[in-house]
């Protein structure tokens, strides 16, 4: 099967955004900067600027395109963190929103370029999932009415206490 590559848009903050997100995950890394030839009147860019950076987030390939204001980021698509423990969803959290992002609800934020981000507790996927209806529909309840997701908290909804 060929490889897939997730292509994201910016108005000329690739590289920014591509340096953020490797500081950001553990075994994430730069992989390429290709710089404009020519100008393009339509999105400002000149000749040198930075047009893709690739990057790779724990393996997975991406491409930042610096196509300018012509289009934004919206909910439509996010990327999703998937958390061991409560330690690793307030690291992502947290490094999200100290560095610009806005939170929204249930779990998801949006980084300061934009992109919308689900910040998840794997056990979260697996509680909602549960065969039992009651346990489950108290889990996405309990998440429906957060920002930040709380295990702890979601635990408690799913077991009824």
């Amino acid at each position: 099967m060929p490889q897939i590559t997730t292509c994201l848009w910016f108005d000329g903050k690739a590289l920014e955004a591509a340096e953020f997100y490797v500081s950001v995950f553990p075994n994430a890394r730069i992989t390429d900067v290709q710089r404009s030839l020519v100008d393009t009147p339509g999105d400002g860019a000149k000749i040198g600027d930075v047009l893709t950076v690739a990057f790779e987030l724990d393996g997975k390939p991406f491409l930042g395109l610096n196509g300018g204001p012509a289009f934004q980021f919206n909910e439509a698509i996010s990327l999703m963190i998937d958390c061991d423990d409560q330690a690793e969803v307030d690291y992502y959290w947290d490094a999200f929103l100290n560095a610009g992002g806005a939170p929204s609800a249930c779990g998801w934020l949006k980084d300061r370029f934009g992109l919308s981000w689900q910040v998840t507790p794997r056990g979260l996927l697996e509680m909602i999932r549960d065969p039992d209806a009651a346990k489950a529909k108290r889990a996405f309840e309990a998440m429906m009415g957060m920002v930040k997701l709380d295990i702890a908290a979601l635990r408690t909804a799913f077991e009824g206490q």
